[in-house]
C-alpha cells in the first residue's frame, strides 16, 4: 500500500491506546513523518513489545502507561504531557476494549454496563477534556483530535448494543466538540473503521464463538460476507486516514465521520 507523505516535525502526537492494531499502525505512521508520538495503554509489557514492533522510528516513540478507564490515570498523563512537551497539537482517541459485545441487551448487568462505558465513552470524554485545554492554552494554539468510534456507531448491532451505544457517544462528542471550537483552530473528526484486523476484533470474535472454533470461522466468514471488498482491513489502512484528517490537507474537514470499512456500511447509509 502506498503511503502519502508527510511532514509533523515538531508536533507532537498523543495516540491513547497505541500498543496494538490500529492505534500501533497510526503511531508509526506519524513516527515516520517525523513526529514526537506518545503511545497509551493498559499493560507496560505491550507499551515494551510495540515500541520494539514500530522499530527504526523508535527514537521519536515514547510509551506513558495510562488505562483510560481511570480518571486519574488520565489526568497523570496529561500532567506528564504539560510537563515534558508543553503542548500537543494532534490527539487520537483510539482506546477501547471489547465490552459491551457478546449478548443481547437484556442480559447485560448494570456493572458490564459501567464497564463499557468507562473504557469506550468517558475515556474519551476525559481525555477530550484535557487535550481541548492544552490545544487552547498553548502558543501557537490549534490542534487537530480524531476520535476512533466504529461503524457500529453508525446504528447498532446485534449483541453488541452497549459497544454500539458508546461509539455512538464517540460520534456524537466529536461533532458537538467540532462545532465549538471551529473558529479556535481546533479540528474534531471521527474515524469509523470496519472489520480490521486488530487483536480487538479478534478478540471480539473469539467472545462470540465462545470455545467452538467451528463457530468462530462461521463468523469470520460472516464479517467477510458483509464487505463488498470480501477481505478484512490492514491496520494500516485506518491509520492513514487519521494522518489525513490530522494533516492541513484537511484543514477544512471538521465535524466528519470518515468511513474505512470496504465498503461494510454502504447498504445501510
Amino acid at each position: 500500500m502506498d503511503q502519502v507523505s508527510y511532514d509533523f516535525s515538531s508536533k507532537v502526537v498523543l495516540i491513547t491506546g497505541g500498543t496494538s492494531g490500529i492505534g500501533m499502525a497510526a503511531a508509526r505512521l506519524f513516527a515516520a513523518a517525523h513526529a514526537r508520538v506518545i503511545i497509551t495503554g493498559r499493560h507496560e509489557a505491550k507499551g515494551t513489545a510495540a515500541l520494539k514492533a514500530i522499530g527504526k522510528h523508535l527514537h521519536a516513540v515514547r510509551f506513558i502507561r495510562a488505562d483510560n478507564s481511570q480518571p486519574d490515570a488520565i489526568l497523570s498523563l496529561f500532567a506528564q504531557i504539560q510537563q515534558d512537551y508543553g503542548r500537543l497539537d494532534m490527539a487520537v482517541n483510539n482506546a477501547a476494549d471489547e465490552t459491551g459485545i457478546g449478548k443481547p441487551l437484556h442480559e447485560f448487568d448494570l456493572n458490564e454496563f459501567e464497564q463499557a462505558m468507562h473504557a469506550n465513552l468517558r475515556g474519551v470524554w476525559l481525555c477530550m477534556q484535557q487535550e481541548i485545554r492544552l490545544m487552547l492554552g498553548q502558543q501557537p494554539g490549534g490542534g487537530a483530535i480524531v476520535n476512533v468510534s466504529s461503524i457500529n456507531g453508525l446504528g447498532g448491532a446485534p449483541f453488541g448494543a452497549l459497544y454500539s451505544a458508546a461509539k455512538a457517544g464517540v460520534i456524537a462528542l466529536a461533532k458537538s466538540a467540532a462545532q465549538e471550537l471551529a473558529t479556535a483552530s481546533i479540528r474534531v473528526n471521527v474515524l469509523a473503521p470496519g472489520a480490521h484486523l486488530t487483536p480487538m476484533l479478534q478478540k471480539a470474535m473469539e467472545i462470540q464463538a465462545g470455545e467452538d472454533q467451528q463457530k468462530l470461522e462461521q463468523i469470520r466468514q460472516t464479517y467477510l460476507s458483509f464487505i463488498p471488498q470480501q477481505r478484512f482491513g490492514d491496520p494500516g489502512e485506518a491509520a492513514a486516514a487519521i494522518l489525513w484528517l490530522c494533516s492541513d490537507a484537511a484543514s477544512f474537514v471538521t465535524g466528519h465521520t470518515l468511513l474505512v470499512d470496504g465498503g461494510m456500511s454502504s447498504m445501510m447509509r
